[in-house]
């Protein structure tokens, strides 16, 4: 990678890693190009490759850019904690793993983020990337569900992850899908 040394230099890459990012979340993986990215960007394609050695480092600087911010959100919400009632503790989780409600429907948002995460595994580079991100994100869950006052083990969280999962992928797949509505039933069950 060349490294961005100046303040112009540092905005311009910054720039590129926020537009992928963007393109990621809005169209997976086949929406990122170096074309697309430095159109969104607004900027000349060829500075792609003067910030980053191939189209695979954009990549991971966009998935830990976008990755990085959520969890961010995530420990936000945990910071707010104590002005949410206990009953919210679902919504919180589900927040964290699906991200927040889409005002215009969750189909596709949550359709996009589980190809994400199934497209990572044809990606080897990614996935120490990915294993540390899922890393954090549990910590935050086992946080989360510490500040509600129901404190669980790590093999509870991975139980309770897999049925949100499970839920949300059979939910993608019936008629007319409601991923989120599916995993919400599902883990309502599961905590009582």
């Amino acid at each position: 990678m060349t490294t961005a040394s100046t303040p112009k230099g540092e905005r311009r890459r910054q720039a590129l890693v926020e537009a992928a990012a963007e393109l990621l979340i809005e169209g997976g993986f086949d929406a990122l190009r170096h074309r697309a990215v430095a159109e969104r960007a607004g900027l000349p394609l060829a500075s792609t490759t003067y910030y980053f050695q191939s189209l695979d480092e954009l990549v991971m600087a966009a998935l830990e850019y976008h990755g990085r911010a959520e969890l961010a959100k995530g420990y936000e919400l945990l910071d707010s904690l104590a002005e949410r009632p206990p009953e919210t503790l679902v919504e919180l989780v589900l927040d964290q793993l699906l991200g927040p409600p889409a005002p215009d429907g969750d189909f596709e948002a949550v359709l996009l983020r589980y190809e994400r995460l199934v497209a990572t595994g044809r990606r080897p580079y990614l996935r120490p990337l990915m294993l540390e991100l899922g890393g954090e994100l549990r910590k935050l869950l086992l946080a989360t569900f510490a500040a509600m006052g129901v404190p669980i083990d790590a093999d509870r969280l991975e139980q309770l992850i897999a049925l949100v999962d499970g839920a949300v992928v059979n939910a993608l797949i019936e008629v007319d899908p409601d991923p989120r509505e599916n995993a919400r039933r599902m883990l309502r069950r599961a905590l009582g």
